[in-house]
């Protein structure tokens, strides 16, 4: 009986994965776990990838210095520029916990001291700067009881400062209504005062005397010829105070509906001229048939006691503007305000009428001629309609033309008579974009613009769709200022540091060694481009090869995988938007693509409904066999609550014909679990693991494997303690196991990685923090670790510092944390080692695109000069109606050669031929279009190809050069 005891005990222990933490230096790791810590300078990161590409909330300029600018983009990163655009550099803070300077409401600069300015954050932080914006430091000292929207300083007096409480600014919720004119209530936000502070913002003093209790504040003007008054553009009216803040009255005399939504002022120091102006909110009228609009542009010259109209011709006529989109829009616009469906709209108003004002939100005047006024108003999120982004008068109001035009009503000459007759309104498109121009041209305009700023020097900036556009002449043109091309109609970009962009999965080994792939949101996929002779030779060019370049591409990218046996066929998953839930296919590298099927089969609301997949595999040996993983706890992804309830199909999805069609394979996974990752073994792809992270309803997950293509799973032995494995990574050289656990609300001692080197018996634990996303080995020196911390929950998470990329470049013995110029350190969806090149690292930022990262030791940037395996030099015969390519030349590994015949089915033989008259390649072809061989077997030389087709044979010369 004893002995029978004792074998079921030693089996017992035998079954259990031995588990030791002897790499750990625990010194170390306490520090990260309790104290902010400093980034290392091992690696110093650049972002790339296109500029913006996303909504930017909020632009400030300087008020002296027409170089400075901020921005503050939804994807709560924050940006500042000092070289007027040319380059921007986030202002978070690389080794915070990436919630500060998020979504910032407003940051405003003294005019005495150009060096010293406010912000504040969309939680209510308040934040310092004494650089210029360079550096903020928060003060944690300030409670102001949630989010407030406006700052404001005494520009005769940068003692006096000012804050309003609310969230006014916020476009796609904040609308306005007949039985809802103040707007909505956002729960985190203060209302029904203004702040004061007399003492550079030190202290502050809530002031409510003559505010109402729901006051939510837009605009706060100090009145630069008397500090005693001031003027707020609020929701419940224009407001003034004649004793610096003490005491509030109602300011709209001459207003027809005293219900502002933007407001600002000219000033000239010389003559001591003060101009205020107003935008007012449009309000719908019925008249008999029709709708009457009460609203546009007012100014005051008596300090804000009075208004008189400058609204002229503003109003379009929409009996001569016949545009679908605009008519839609307009009843959209009158339904929401009168409370009725649309339509109700149309049947109950269905004449047009001739005097239609839109909801414009935003107004600014040029700081050095009055005259010159621009609105903008936002068709997309607000409820506005009309061609022009971007309305300005240069006549102080009596005349007004859409001053910005994009897309096909511009370009198709729609409505011309009224626009070049009857108005005397230019009808060119005026405006250039990166890479969203195509699609820019295809459709009329319903952009999304949600701000409007001038600096000093007059130059305008707005945000047309997911551009930051610029005009420097006063609105004749529009150019984005996003992005750099390499060359004239390269279509290479390369982003100015301002992205937007929700950056997603990065397939580093593409079966082309310089092209690499990226993944995002919104903006489709990506491929690594040439530098084309531009001057920052540390820069990474990027071209977009599916998304707004195509008509009807696919935008929200979920994976993507090549082919192992054929670098042009590329393969996509989406997870939102165009095409969610397809597999598509391109077979000539991006070039076109096409859906294969749809294994994820949910039709519902193709915006909004997210639809996350991940890790898609082709099989090496055998690339119809295809997999991916949907998880149902989707960490790390941008709107991860929004997979509809409904939606139960989660796990592994499987094809063995191709992508033709799927079956879902989670035999032996736990019941309601969530498969967030999978690998392929890299010596038999019968065997894949899967990384099972704990389900939304609290499903423990662990580590499986199959032997059998999914057919069936088994649950690995790992440490007790893990509750969520989030990430399984094989290195291909030790074959060592690393798994990265941890949860969002987990404790210290079950987050970190663990490391097998005796596949899966075995555990080590290699780094200690409470969440960790990633891990990956550099496929040229396994020594290299790359590791993703991510920010448990603030409150309820097991630490709340030192988020970020972590490097080991000893195996795991010791740790860097590599931050610098990561503006999002908390949310980074995937991080890896250049898979070629020591020293080079890759990372994508949840709202920040991507960025390339080099060690100290490297000198020469990763993009090469002409040297990618593209059409770097081509060699053509022309033989009458037949032709022959051979490119890239010089070539580094693939040569391609493409032959255009006359005779489609002719045999061609291909003979590679050394400088010693030596045939070292041989190849036999039944036609093809493109015939492509590897070089990297040849050595460095010239070679002579030989091709001998229809009894005839040609030469050209190549050159092989090393890597």
């Amino acid at each position: 009986m004893n002995y029978i005891r004792r074998t079921i005990i030693i089996s017992f222990l035998l079954s259990l994965s031995f588990v030791t933490t002897a790499q750990l230096d625990e010194v170390y790791f306490k520090k990260l776990q309790t104290e902010k810590v400093t980034s290392s300078d091992e690696v110093e990161w650049t972002q790339f990838g296109p500029g913006m590409s996303g909504y930017c909330e909020e632009f400030w300029c300087h008020p002296t210095d027409e170089n400075v600018m901020f921005m503050s983009p939804d994807m709560y990163n924050s940006y500042g520029s000092w070289d007027n655009g040319k380059s921007w550099q986030t202002i978070k803070d690389v080794d915070g916990n990436g919630k500060d300077m998020r979504r910032i409401q407003s940051i405003t600069f003294s005019h005495q001291n150009a060096k010293f300015g406010l912000a504040i954050d969309v939680r209510g932080h308040l934040y310092r700067s004494w650089d210029k914006g360079r550096n903020w430091q928060r003060d944690a000292s300030k409670d102001f009881g949630g989010k407030h929207s406006e700052l404001a300083v005494d520009p005769s007096n940068d003692n006096n400062w000012y804050m309003g409480g609310g969230d006014f600014w916020n476009v796609k919720a904040n609308h306005r209504s007949k039985d809802n004119t103040l707007g909505y209530v956002y729960p985190y936000a203060a209302y029904g005062h203004i702040y004061k502070s007399t003492d550079k913002g030190h202290t502050w003093q809530k002031k409510t005397n003559g505010l109402p209790s729901t006051l939510d504040v837009g605009k706060i003007i100090v009145d630069p010829t008397n500090s005693n008054n001031i003027l707020a553009a609020t929701n419940s009216g224009v407001y003034r105070s004649t004793d610096q803040g003490e005491n509030w009255t109602l300011s709209g005399s001459g207003l027809p509906n005293n219900l502002p939504r933007d407001m600002d002022y000219y000033y000239n120091k010389k003559d001591n001229e003060f101009v205020l102006y107003v935008l007012e909110q449009t309000v719908f009228k019925p008249n008999g048939n029709s709708i009457s609009s009460i609203g546009g542009v007012y100014k005051s010259t008596d300090h804000g006691a009075s208004w008189t109209s400058i609204t002229g011709n503003l109003a379009i006529d929409l009996t001569l503007v016949t545009s679908y989109t605009s008519r839609d829009k307009y009843y959209k616009s009158v339904a929401f305000w009168l409370g009725i469906t649309k339509e109700q709209a149309k049947t109950k108003y269905p004449n047009y009428p001739n005097k239609a004002l839109s909801v414009f939100n935003r107004i600014k005047v040029n700081p050095n001629n009055k005259d010159e006024i621009y609105l903008n108003h936002n068709v997309k999120h607000d409820m506005a309609f009309g061609p022009g982004d971007i309305w300005k008068t240069s006549n102080g109001g009596s005349k007004w033309i859409a001053t910005a035009r994009t897309g096909s009503y511009w370009i198709d000459n729609k409505d011309n008579n009224y626009w070049t007759n009857i108005r005397n309104n230019p009808t060119d498109m005026n405006t250039t974009f990166a890479h969203l121009h195509h699609h820019m041209t295809e459709r009329e305009e319903t952009w999304g613009n949600r701000f409007l700023e001038i600096n000093s020097k007059g130059e305008v900036f707005a945000c047309i769709e997911q551009q930051v556009m610029r005009s420097n002449n006063n609105g004749e043109s529009w150019q984005q200022v996003d992005d750099n091309e390499t060359k004239s109609g390269s279509k290479n970009w390369i982003g100015r540091g301002d992205s937007n962009l929700p950056g997603r999965y990065m397939l580093l080994e593409t079966g082309i060694k310089e092209r690499y792939l990226f993944c995002s949101g919104e903006h489709g996929l990506w491929e690594s481009g040439y530098l084309d002779g531009y001057p920052d030779k540390m820069a990474i060019p990027v071209h977009q090869i599916e998304g707004q370049n195509n008509t009807n591409g696919a935008t929200s990218i979920a994976s993507v995988a090549v082919n192992p046996k054929n670098p042009d066929e590329i393969y996509i998953l989406m997870f939102r938007q165009d095409h969610r839930g397809q597999l598509r296919k391109s077979t000539n590298g991006g070039k076109t693509w096409q859906n294969v099927s749809k294994p994820v089969n949910w039709s519902a609301d193709e915006s909004g409904d997210m639809m996350f997949q991940y890790s898609l595999l082709l099989d090496y040996k055998n690339p119809k066999n295809i997999y991916f993983c949907m998880p149902e706890n989707a960490i790390a992804e941008v709107s991860s609550n929004n997979v509809p309830s409904a939606f139960k199909d989660f796990g592994v999805y499987r094809s063995l014909n191709g992508g033709s069609s799927f079956t879902i394979e989670n035999t032996g996974l736990p019941a309601n679990s969530s498969v967030r990752r999978i690998i392929m073994d890299p010596t038999t792809p019968t065997t894949l693991y899967a990384a099972v992270n704990e389900s939304k309803t609290k499903v423990k997950g662990g580590l499986f494997k199959t032997t059998d293509q999914g057919n069936h799973w088994t649950k690995m032995t790992i440490p007790g303690e893990i509750l969520s494995v989030n990430n399984v990574f094989i290195d291909r050289n030790t074959k060592n196991i690393f798994i990265s656990c941890g949860r969002y609300e987990g404790t210290m001692g079950e987050g970190g990685v663990w490391k097998s080197t005796d596949k899966g018996k075995n555990w080590t634990k290699i780094f200690e923090m409470p969440y960790i996303w990633q891990t990956e080995t550099s496929p040229v020196n396994s020594k290299i670790i790359t590791v993703v911390a991510a920010l448990p929950h603030e409150n309820k998470g097991a630490s709340i510092f030192n988020p970020g990329a972590y490097l080991s470049l000893d195996g795991g013995d010791s740790w860097k944390k590599i931050n610098n110029n990561i503006g999002q350190p908390d949310e980074i969806p995937d991080f890896k080692p250049d898979p070629y090149t020591e020293g080079i690292y890759w990372c994508a930022l949840k709202g920040s695109g991507w960025s390339v990262g080099y060690s100290k030791n490297i000198t020469e940037g990763w993009a090469k000069e002409n040297l990618k395996n593209d059409v770097v030099g081509i060699n053509i015969l022309d033989l009458n109606n037949e032709s022959i390519k051979l490119f890239p030349n010089p070539v580094k590994d693939i040569c391609n050669i493409d032959i255009k015949l006359d005779n489609k089915n002719a045999d061609v033989q291909i003979d590679i031929i050394n400088m010693n008259a030596q045939s070292v390649l041989h190849l036999q072809k039944n036609t093809s279009e493109r015939i492509s061989f590897s070089t990297q077997n040849l050595t460095p030389g010239m070679y002579i190809v030989s091709i001998k087709m229809n009894n005839t044979e040609y030469s050209r010369r190549f050159m092989k050069i090393s890597e």
